[in-house]
């Protein structure tokens, strides 16, 4: 099996200059996730102003998630499909706490769709929470509160509810014309959001919603996590999501820097997240050797445009240690997607990341 050439999974991006622009005066902010092989995957964050805090208390708990690779450039798509299954299977066998599907449209290779394919991994998950991504102005969003609704009706877990603007280049091929997606993004989670709790909605511009109702709605309240790395979404996410995700590209340094700058827009709107999480791409292996054959030479071959130092590999215990860190930094959660392309090795590291996740819990 080849490499994708484009980073196709659950690709987000974020507003452009001049919609950030336009939004209230606060510090930095783009809606995140990952995105297309894309210059900017590796921006120094700037304008992004280290705030001075009190530091954390040390975090000595750490929740440890899975973000399923959806995208596979095989022959017989049945076969990714499979793959899919098989690593949700190994997500919960190793006892993670969460398990996340993405979201992207209109690609060349498969791409296996973030609603059903949900639908037939919670026949492996179990009761732990699990959800999906949406590129919320790309969606309706009646229809998504279905998607929704329905979805966290099939399991016991929680639904958490990943949020982001997703990249222009989505746009045009869904037929989507939107000039000011943060904008667009934050009406449509509030039409979301109210029919989510029951409400019957009828709104005006940009969506044009009228007498909207959905039912089965959640049996438990939905978790919203809006990413960001730049001023605008950060601030976003701190003033309408419940939760935070910071994307998988960022530095150690840059996962600090956004970390500081949430918590200083959660108290400037007086709100309290229910959880802080970062999203890292990972390898762990039988050892540091073993880690270093399957990992290394992906990062080394300049995996995603991402800086090295953005990638977590090692044994147990290196990826304990360095994952830990985030939890030092204030992250309550570490979603992990994997480097390596072999199925074998890939579940391989999902059954040893079940050390790691109880080391950390």
């Amino acid at each position: 099996m080849g490499r994708l050439p484009l980073d196709l999974e659950d690709a987000v991006g974020g507003e452009e200059v001049h919609e950030l622009v336009e939004a209230p005066a606060v510090d930095v902010v783009r809606v995140a996730g990952d995105r297309l092989a894309d210059p900017l995957a590796c921006f120094e964050l700037p304008g992004v102003h280290r705030v001075s805090l009190a530091p954390l208390a040390s975090v000595t708990a750490m929740r440890v998630g899975a973000s399923l690779r959806t995208a596979f450039l095989v022959d017989d798509a049945r076969v990714g499909a499979r793959w899919i299954v098989e690593r949700a299977g190994a997500a919960r066998d190793a006892g993670l706490d969460c398990l996340l599907v993405g979201d992207h449209h209109a690609v060349p290779v498969p791409y296996y769709q973030n609603t059903p394919l949900l639908g037939r991994l919670l026949a492996e998950w179990g009761d732990a929470p699990f959800g999906a991504l949406f590129l919320l102005p790309l969606w309706n969003p009646v229809l998504l509160a279905e998607q929704v609704g329905t979805l966290a009706s099939l399991a016991p877990g929680r639904f958490i509810l990943p949020l982001a603007v997703g990249g222009k280049d989505q746009y045009a091929p869904m037929g989507v014309h939107v000039h000011h997606r943060g904008r667009h993004f934050e009406a449509g989670l509030e039409i979301v959001r109210r029919l989510l709790a029951g409400e019957t909605v009828t709104t005006q511009e940009p969506h044009r919603v009228r007498e909207a109702r959905v039912s089965p709605v959640p049996p438990d309240p939905v978790e919203v996590w809006i990413g960001g790395t730049h001023e605008a979404a950060v601030d976003r996410a701190a003033r309408l999501g419940d939760g935070f995700l910071a994307d998988a590209h960022l530095t150690p340094d840059q996962a600090r820097a956004v970390i500081d700058l949430y918590r200083e827009r959660c108290a400037a709107h007086g709100r309290t997240p229910t959880a802080v999480a970062i999203r890292r791409d990972v390898h762990v292996g039988a050892d540091p050797a073993d880690a270093e054959r399957v990992a290394g030479p992906v990062v080394a071959g300049g995996y995603r445009g991402f800086d090295p130092s953005a990638c977590t590999y090692g044994s147990v215990e290196q990826v304990t240690e360095r994952l830990g860190a985030y939890a030092e930094m204030g992250y309550t959660d570490v979603v992990v997607r994997h480097l390596a392309e072999d199925q074998g090795e890939v579940l391989a590291s999902f059954a040893r990341m079940g050390e790691v996740r109880a080391a950390l819990g």
